[in-house]
């Protein structure tokens, strides 16, 4: 199903900087020309980025897409101290060495029919990556994908042209990428943007549950990616309705590769309570194991 990262599927590589988008609310997208990342590059894995020579501190980021055919994955990040805002002014074709990619990965096939994928914030990229994932690989389910954020989304949103039961008439703001891909979508956010439903991923994510009777929930299944709380509320709704869920965790990482266990979690296993590395040991888990009822 999933693999952890080890010392054999982790590249260092020199990446070199293809693309350059910016966005509202300090946000960027960065194209990255990086042949054996993209190759190896699951839903959940990472890359742990230098983002300036002059800063020996890489900061990991999640992979929002692979093209092993093209071999350039992109990576969707927000500024948020002196290493991303020196990231953001690497210039198309200088080098960029990466590490990557680093992870356990979502599961990767036995999909259930009706995936709920939930992403928040700094956990958009790696939701974009797994539905592109079930679109290129999986037959005859249908994903749903709700986004959250509390800044501009880090694209033009678009008016969906995909019906969704169960939810709000009113609420039919989507991501174009998504709706390209004919996957379902919609946003949410606290901050009134116009087709968005106003309040949390969560809440949303209930209304569209509720319109399923109860032997239809086996046909649902949740991966989600954010902040903790968001993922401990996404947690608490995976067992309200008795379905299984997968979380990405986002810490705090120095190594990233597992020497250091400064981003370790407890984790509840067979054998009791455990601490595991964020790094390597996730960042995927089941929810129920990181957030127990």
């Amino acid at each position: 199903m999933s693999r952890p990262a080890t010392r054999n599927t982790i590249n260092m590589e020199d990446a070199r900087l293809l693309e350059h988008q910016s966005f509202k609310g300090d946000q960027h997208v960065m194209r990255l020309y990086a042949p054996k990342v993209s190759k190896q590059a699951l839903p959940g894995s990472f890359i742990h980025i230098v983002c300036d020579p002059s800063l020996p501190m890489r900061r990991p980021m999640s992979i929002m897409r692979a093209n092993p055919e093209n071999e350039w994955i992109d990576i969707l990040f927000k500024v948020h101290g002196r290493g991303t805002k020196l990231l953001t002014h690497r210039t198309i074709d200088e080098v960029v060495n990466i590490l990557g990619p680093i992870g356990t990965p979502y599961k990767l096939d036995e999909y259930r029919k009706k995936p709920l994928l939930i992403g928040g914030g700094v956990g958009v990229p790696p939701t974009v990556f797994l539905a592109e994932h079930m679109k290129n690989t999986a037959k005859g389910i249908s994903p749903f994908v709700i986004l959250g954020s509390e800044v501009p989304f880090p694209f033009q949103v678009r008016p969906s042209q995909i019906m969704v039961s169960g939810l709000p008439d009113d609420i039919i703001a989507s991501m174009p990428l998504l709706e390209d891909w004919k996957v379902a979508s919609r946003l949410c956010s606290l901050q009134g943007y116009a087709d968005c439903f106003d309040g949390y991923v969560t809440d949303l994510a209930r209304h569209w549950l509720k319109n399923f009777v109860a032997d239809q929930l086996t046909d649902v299944e949740i991966f989600s990616c954010g902040p903790t709380l968001m993922l401990k509320a996404v947690a608490q709704l995976a067992n309200e309705f008795d379905i299984p869920c997968q979380v990405s965790l986002e810490e705090y990482m120095a190594c990233a590769v597992g020497g250091c266990a400064g981003c370790a979690v407890e984790v509840i296993t067979d054998s009791g309570p455990a601490m595991k590395r964020v790094c390597v040991d996730g960042p995927v888990f089941e929810a129920s194991t990181v957030f127990p009822i």
